[in-house]
């Protein structure tokens, strides 16, 4: 009877609390997520051949010692301009002095000892007529003459190449550059063995970049170079983007196509020429060297934030009209500023989330905020 009992009070509970559970409501659902969106639009797009090089001087010049000696004094700024005859160094002139003074007093005593050869000839020349002297005595001394010439010619030759030994112990720029840090300073004996590296001259204006691109690369660029030198008459122009990312002012051309294509690395080696008048691009620099060689027309256009990937898959978020999200794979181009191309899954005028990719997934509904995107933001 008491656990009949039991048994009725606790089937009346349960029933009481379903009871009051039935009027209690369910929680309302949450709002949909705010995610920021923007149109895809269209534009003509350049198509480039892009590699990464680096920046030279037109002409690289070794300033060399070509005189041993020490060396005295250092006479410009390391990293500024110089002029074409600016005095670099200087190399102690004493020893090549001397040996100036040397070889011109040899040039004297040959010329003297000429001038006595000539004599004899003059005063032979008449006693062989009449038989005073023998002919040997006469033709001795016209080859004692001839003698006498070449050693004058051989000292005055001693004379000149003292002196310009004497003339590179200023050692002068021999053309107009930047010039490098020095490699040596005063007190330094410079030019025993082989000639000793000073310094270097670089021309820069125009500066030079060299750079490899794939055969494939260089096959579609000469094509087209070809094309518009028929049509046009004039080269492709290049662009030299530095490592700011900001474009050099100045329009490129190509100067130098090595002669073979690596066959380690299927690469070639290419040099291109940029005007720098304000010698702004330096020597040494890395920068992207880029041609435009086709134009691709009403290119789809997308911010690089509403891109996704993963594990090579491209996905984009897509807004319907009916503000739900649909996910969809996309083929990705090149990339402009901060801009994608999409060569394939998406039209023009639909709506991406560029904000809030991490709130949605496919089929959810989004309060989306319409904001523009241009290339640099």
């Amino acid at each position: 009877m008491i656990k009949q009992r039991v048994r009725f009070y606790a089937a009346g509970v349960a029933f009481a609390l379903g009871f009051s559970s039935c009027k209690e409501e369910a929680p309302p659902p949450p709002p949909p997520p705010d995610v920021k969106v923007a149109e895809v639009f269209t534009r003509d797009v350049p198509v480039y051949v892009e590699a990464i090089g680096q920046t030279r001087g037109n002409t690289e010049i070794e300033i060399r010692a070509r005189v041993e000696g020490f060396l005295e004094t250092v006479n410009f700024e390391e990293g500024s301009f110089v002029s074409r005859g600016k005095l670099l160094y200087t190399i102690d002139p004493r020893p090549f002095e001397a040996r100036v003074a040397q070889a011109k007093a040899n040039l004297a005593q040959a010329e003297a000892e000429l001038a006595r050869a000539h004599q004899d000839v003059v005063r032979f020349e008449p006693l062989v007529a009449k038989n005073a002297i023998s002919r040997q005595e006469y033709e001795t001394a016209v080859a004692i003459e001839r003698a006498q010439e070449s050693a004058v010619e051989a000292a005055r030759a001693g004379v000149e190449t003292s002196e310009i030994d004497l003339g590179y112990t200023k050692v002068l720029a021999p053309d107009s550059g930047l010039v490098g840090k020095t490699e040596v300073y005063p007190g330094t004996l410079v030019g025993r063995g082989q000639s000793e590296l000073l310094t270097h001259i670089s021309k820069v204006d125009p500066i030079h970049v060299r750079f490899t691109i794939a055969e494939r690369d260089y096959l579609f660029y000469a094509r087209r170079q070809e094309e518009r030198r028929t049509v046009e008459r004039a080269d492709i122009p290049f662009q030299l983007v530095l490592s700011d990312g900001s474009v050099h002012d100045q329009p490129g051309k190509l100067v130098f196509v090595d002669r073979n294509v690596d066959p380690q690395t299927g690469t070639i080696l290419l040099e291109a020429s940029f005007p720098n008048p304000g010698r702004i691009v330096r020597p040494g620099q890395y920068a992207r060297v880029r041609a435009a060689v086709d134009l691709k027309k009403s290119a789809i256009l997308v911010s690089q934030r509403s891109v996704q990937e993963l594990q090579g898959i491209y996905s984009v978020a897509v807004v319907k009209p009916d503000d739900t999200v649909d996910i969809r794979m996309v083929t990705p181009g090149e990339r402009i500023g901060s801009l994608w191309v999409i060569d394939s899954g998406l039209n023009s005028g639909e709506r991406v989330i560029v904000e809030g990719l991490q709130k949605v997934r496919a089929g959810v509904k989004v309060t989306p905020e319409t904001v523009t995107v241009e290339e640099g933001t």
